[in-house]
């Protein structure tokens, strides 16, 4: 018991660390959730103007939910990928990485702290955005189902928490350009994975690698409790396969990034400057 305490005591630390650093930078954080919010608004009123682009009859206020969904969802994933996947950009950015990677602890116990943060981070940021859309249109959720879009949105974090241990190899590898590297996989899953449209309008080759991604799964089921109110009795399935991809993901994810540790000790490449 003694041991398990400690290890969740290590993971808070990594959670303290990151909370330190965010206040530290903080006037980043604020130019973030205003470039957020403004990018937020614009897709959104996107669908406000459609029928007046379109000169047809249109649903916007459907339309409008449809693109928040989209909107709000990807923050919050796009957010626990980044916290993730840039956690070892962090340490050398702060000149820690050593320390961190060089310190005795397990590998487990870092990555628990820094998936909590994430969590903790990406929920309060699109939680922020959310309640100030809100104020700008009138969203109604009546007769949806909220509980089970959030149990499908907690299934698949799941998948993007083992994503973003992978991803977050490539600046542990590539010192000079791993950072951007990261962003180009973010930047194809936002591309693949229907944020802002169903995937099948995309070309087929695109449609069959979005049918891979988590993410289209998690924002068509979203979609699908909030816009008609799917029951969470239908959602079940989807929830189960979602959580089943997200432990494999995950598992697989610390077994890449342990590798690559090892070799980036063997290589000399834990240095704090690219």
């Amino acid at each position: 018991m003694s041991a398990i305490l400690y290890e969740l005591r290590a993971s808070y630390a990594f959670v303290e660390r990151n909370l330190n650093l965010v206040k530290r930078y903080m006037g980043w954080e604020i130019v973030w959730f205003a470039y957020s919010l403004a990018s937020a608004l614009s897709i959104t009123y996107i669908g406000a103007a459609m029928e007046r682009i379109s000169g047809a009859d249109v649903n916007t206020d459907y339309l409008v939910l449809y693109l928040l969904i989209g909107t709000l969802v990807w923050r919050f994933l796009s957010i626990l990928f980044n916290d993730i996947s840039e956690m070892i950009q962090w340490e050398r950015w702060e000149g820690t990485i050593e320390y961190t990677l060089m310190a005795p602890i397990h590998r487990l116990t870092h990555m628990v702290g820094q998936t909590l943060f994430a969590i903790l981070h990406g929920a309060l940021f699109t939680l922020g955005i959310a309640v100030i859309i809100i104020l700008f249109f009138d969203v109604s959720l009546e007769g949806a189902n909220v509980l089970g879009a959030l149990l499908v949105l907690l299934a698949g974090s799941f998948s993007f928490i083992g994503l973003g241990i992978m991803a977050s190899v490539l600046p542990l590898l590539f010192p000079e350009r791993g950072a951007q590297m990261t962003n180009v996989v973010q930047a194809l899953l936002l591309l693949f994975s229907g944020v802002y449209y169903p995937v099948e309008v995309l070309p087929g080759w695109m449609e069959a690698i979005a049918r891979v991604s988590p993410a289209t799964y998690v924002l068509v089921n979203i979609r699908a409790a909030l816009l008609q109110g799917e029951p969470t009795r239908s959602l079940l399935p989807i929830i189960v396969l979602l959580s089943l991809a997200g432990v494999i993901l995950t598992f697989v994810g610390l077994w890449v990034f342990r590798q690559a540790e090892l070799y980036a000790k063997r290589t000399g490449r834990l240095k704090r400057n690219g």
